[in-house]
């Protein structure tokens, strides 16, 4: 018998984390967690074989809580996942659109569907999630309150759908990760890759300039550069980094070398196939 994947992420049954989870495993069991810590802890104690993260977002930038917990955490990202976010107004069944006075759901998906809130005179009130927001409404059965959540929430929890796809931009998409408990690089030269990695400069004047001048001469795309504080430290910075190719690639491998010998630490997070969506978003030549 095929042993089913079971793979945590945050949130709620309905959650974009879980709409990920069904498009990326359609086989696998999505197992829900109160907190992003209970989540990577459960891939770590091995109740989950695999998380899905969420990461970034292309309208409310990056999801704090991960650059920090993740390098702590001691898992490997081994994938990753693109996931268009479309947001529906829901309600009671029953319910219509004159009769909501109060709208609640994630802090960013409020955000990220202010003109509907204007339009409507609705008062945003912040939740925990997306889903979590559905439930409570679908439990309170007050025809004034609406949430805003996925389709998948809607139906989960009986809700009606008042308005659809109400997003601000439609290019609102979140990037997710895959975690599990060990490395598993994917093998060089099997498509387009990217590399994750952690440092920490050495204490020397311009030693980041220095340590990042390898991926310039060596000809090396980094997509991502993200920089937060440790342990409460100002001065005490750790960087997170994405990378496009493998370690073991020639020009890579140089550039690694010159930021190794800058930085007082180094980690390899993860190795993995760059997704599809990619392609989507790559800048074109001016000439």
């Amino acid at each position: 018998m095929t042993k089913i994947l079971k793979i945590a992420f945050q949130g709620e049954p309905g959650a974009n984390s879980h709409i990920a989870i069904s498009d990326a495993y359609p086989t696998a069991e999505a197992m829900p967690c109160a907190t992003f810590e209970d989540a990577l802890a459960a891939i770590s104690s091995g109740e989950a074989d695999l998380g899905m993260i969420p990461i970034e977002n292309s309208v409310a930038g990056r999801v704090a809580d991960i650059h920090h917990l993740l390098p702590q955490s001691g898992l490997f990202i081994v994938g990753e996942w693109f996931l268009p976010i479309r947001h529906q107004l829901v309600a009671v069944p029953g319910a219509k659109l004159e009769d909501i006075k109060t709208v609640e759901s994630h802090v960013h998906a409020l955000g990220q569907c202010r003109r509907i809130i204007r339009k409507f005179g609705l008062r945003p009130i912040v939740a925990g999630d997306t889903a979590g927001s559905a439930r409570m409404i679908a439990e309170r059965g007050d025809k004034s309150c609406a949430a805003i959540s996925s389709r998948l929430a809607a139906q989960i929890y009986g809700l009606d759908i008042l308005a659809e796809d109400i997003e601000d931009e439609a290019h609102n998409t979140t990037r997710f990760v895959v975690l599990a408990r060990e490395p598993r690089w994917a093998a060089q030269g099997s498509g387009p890759l990217v590399t994750t990695f952690v440092f920490r400069v050495r204490n020397l004047p311009a030693a980041l300039y220095k340590a990042m001048g390898g991926f310039a001469t060596n000809g090396v795309n980094m997509t991502k550069l993200e920089s937060y504080m440790v342990d409460g430290n100002f001065f005490a910075t750790q960087f997170y980094a994405d990378v496009d190719g493998h370690p073991e690639d020639r020009n890579l491998a140089f550039a690694l070398e010159e930021l190794k010998f800058f930085s007082r630490e180094f980690r390899i997070v993860g190795v993995y196939p760059g997704h599809p969506f990619r392609a989507t978003f790559m800048e074109r030549s001016s000439s």
